[in-house]
């Protein structure tokens, strides 16, 4: 019988789609994140956008989790969370974080480094206004990341808020909102055969992006 580690490398699959190559490349790593995401939003079939998110805690324990990208513009990536869940938490006593974008339709990731900080109320209102009732109701009724006793606790508050706010706009909550993510690496990698993977990173260095190929 085959051992484990047989039985996982046989789900290899050789990288042959596409090459990545610094002439091709855009000089601002926005517009070259744009343009792999469009290309994303054609080729894959679910959420494009997910993107886990790397935090650490109060000893320096790293944590990440599967959260979705709601904007980006050459201020960075934004995304919107409950301020006092772990991430909420985490990202408001250490700046630091990570984004990885994985399309595996397109044999590609994207990696970003940078520092975080919590966009405008106003910003904040604007989203959480668009969101379907039922996840403005949810992201009240949800003290997220908190143990609760099971999962009649969360729906008896979700009732409760529905019937409260029957005919009535949901206000956004006071610990709700988003995060910028401002950028200071960003690295595109690009599948290729016999693991010679193609990996641009761009570096901000004081002014300016640095552009630079890594050995896979």
């Amino acid at each position: 019988m085959p051992s484990e580690t047989a039985r996982l490398s046989a789900l290899r699959r050789n990288y042959s789609r596409a090459s990545l190559d610094e002439k091709d490349v855009a000089r601002d790593p926005i517009e070259q994140f744009q343009r792999w995401f469009e290309e994303a939003r054609k080729v894959e079939d679910v959420e494009p956008n997910a993107m886990t998110l790397a935090t650490v805690d109060a000893k320096g324990h790293p944590n990440a989790r599967i959260v979705l990208l709601k904007g980006v513009s050459d201020g960075g990536f934004t995304f919107f969370t409950n301020y006092e869940s772990d991430k909420g938490r985490e990202l408001t006593k250490h700046k630091n974080a990570a984004l990885v974008f994985h399309w595996p339709g397109l044999e590609r990731q994207v990696r970003i480094r940078g520092k975080v900080k919590r966009v405008s109320r106003a910003a904040s209102r604007e989203y959480f206004e668009s969101r379907p009732r039922q996840s403005q109701l949810g992201a009240l009724a949800s003290a997220q990341s908190e143990a609760i006793a099971s999962r009649k606790v969360l729906e008896r508050s979700f009732a409760s808020l529905e019937k409260r706010y029957a005919g009535l706009t949901v206000p956004l909550p006071d610990f709700w909102g988003g995060f910028l993510l401002v950028p200071v690496a960003i690295e595109f990698w690009q599948g290729r055969p016999s693991r010679l993977h193609d990996r641009i990173r761009y570096r901000w260095e004081k002014t300016k992006w640095v552009r630079e190929r890594l050995a896979p």
